[in-house]
């Protein structure tokens, strides 16, 4: 059987599974959720039996291939679909069954060692480290959301364009928060799409990005009438979930209301300054799971209570002075000056066409002591700036991720009279 035919045999398959319904649009598919994409196959069931934990799983034909063959075949996807919307087939790799997921997230490399984005994890990974990833960020004034889409821009991408995140303004009595999502479907804390916010203190000058990360309780066990529950109704266990302070963004103050561009400085918690010395790496999550090296627990006062969030604070409570000693801070490119035009300009190599406030090139902001190379200080990680009305290009490269790209872009949006 040809490959061609093949793959569009078992795709049919997959796009036949209640979990599929509505997503045949061209270009307006979502990444596959982690927990959804593995449940939503028509060919592999979980059926968790009364008083038992351990899951029945039932794998259907395809799980029957050999596994060499089946390496070779998911090769062969993933190397030809490097782009959406032919990447959803990679995707639908992965939905088939238990055996085809596990072989496509070993063959799938991470957007910093391919550039591409495959599963929804790709979002908080580090972007590649010789070009940028580009995307654009179109703005809804109705309805105050954000978009982030992957492509040069919506003349040239048009229908094609792959919808990444979602962001949601909301304002509050003291603060304003963007919520993050996956989709835009639920724009509600407790939906299973939200991912984190940004948050600003009441001026706009100071904001704090808060990634989303389940907290998982040991000694809390579902009972097999929950799982049961759970199985009938097709959707994942709520788990409750906590907010870690990852990222600071500070706009410098102009009180003598000087002409020029904004200054912002973001002191990233989650990165080390170390990732951009010579050998260097940044932290990769593999799932949408807890940090790797801390612990999630909140803390408790002496009286047994949850301390409250604030502005300055996180449920994890700020990051040890040895975290923020190391993490990695970025400041924006200083503009020139130019003499016939007028105006601060900098070089956004044909990414924007208009002139606005918003504009800015970040770099890393080294110290004498780090060991980072010119060539790295020089590197522009995260560029923003404005095309049309209400559309944004936004580039970004390694160590950043496209959620943390997307937070610190965010932030640029909204009034702020004591910095301009």
């Amino acid at each position: 059987m040809p490959l061609k035919t093949f793959i569009r045999e078992f795709g049919n398959i997959s796009n036949k599974s209640p979990g599929r319904k509505g997503n045949h649009r061209r270009g307006r598919s979502h990444i596959a959720p982690e927990a959804a994409s593995s449940s939503s196959s028509s060919s592999s069931s979980t059926l968790s039996l009364a008083g038992s934990s351990t899951p029945i799983i039932e794998q259907g034909q395809w799980a029957n291939l050999p596994p060499e063959l089946l390496l070779d075949i998911i090769q062969r996807v993933e190397t030809k679909e490097i782009c959406w919307p032919g990447r959803r087939d990679v995707v639908a790799c992965a939905s088939v069954c238990k055996s085809w997921r596990e072989i496509t997230k070993e063959i799938v490399k991470t957007p910093e060692q391919c550039g591409f984005f495959t599963f929804p994890i790709s979002l908080k990974q580090p972007g590649p480290r010789d070009a940028p990833i580009q995307c654009f960020i179109r703005r809804e004034r109705e309805t105050s959301t954000y978009r982030l889409h992957l492509g040069l821009s919506p003349a040239l991408s048009g229908d094609l364009s792959k919808q990444l995140l979602v962001a949601k303004r909301v304002r509050r009595a003291t603060c304003t928060d963007f919520m993050i999502y996956l989709k835009g479907d639920d724009f509600s804390k407790s939906s299973n799409d939200y991912i984190g916010k940004l948050r600003s203190n009441f001026l706009g000058s100071k904001f704090n990005i808060f990634e989303s990360q389940p907290q998982y309780d040991s000694t809390a066990q579902s009972s097999p009438r929950s799982r049961w529950k759970t199985y009938l109704k097709s959707v994942p266990p709520k788990v409750p979930r906590i907010s870690l302070n990852t990222a600071s963004i500070s706009y410098e103050l102009n009180v003598l209301r000087t002409k020029g561009p904004r200054r912002l400085k973001c002191i990233m918690y989650s990165i080390p300054v170390s990732s951009l010395e010579e050998g260097g790496t940044a932290r990769t999550p593999t799932a949408f799971a807890n940090f790797p090296d801390e612990d999630p627990s909140p803390p408790v006062d002496s009286k047994g209570k949850k301390p409250r969030m604030g502005f300055n604070s996180t449920v994890c409570g700020k990051p040890p002075k040895s975290v923020q000693s190391t993490a990695l801070a970025l400041k924006n490119k200083a503009p020139r000056w130019h003499e016939q035009l007028q105006c601060w300009c900098l070089n956004f190599k044909g990414r924007v066409t208009v002139a606005s406030v918003k504009n800015f090139q970040l770099v890393a902001a080294a110290e004498p002591g780090h060991n980072i190379a010119v060539v790295e200080q020089d590197k522009v990680i995260l560029q923003f700036g404005k095309i049309g009305k209400d559309i944004f290009t936004m580039d970004y490269r390694y160590p950043l991720s496209a959620f943390q790209a997307f937070a610190i872009c965010l932030s640029s949006f909204g009034t702020k009279p004591v910095c301009e």
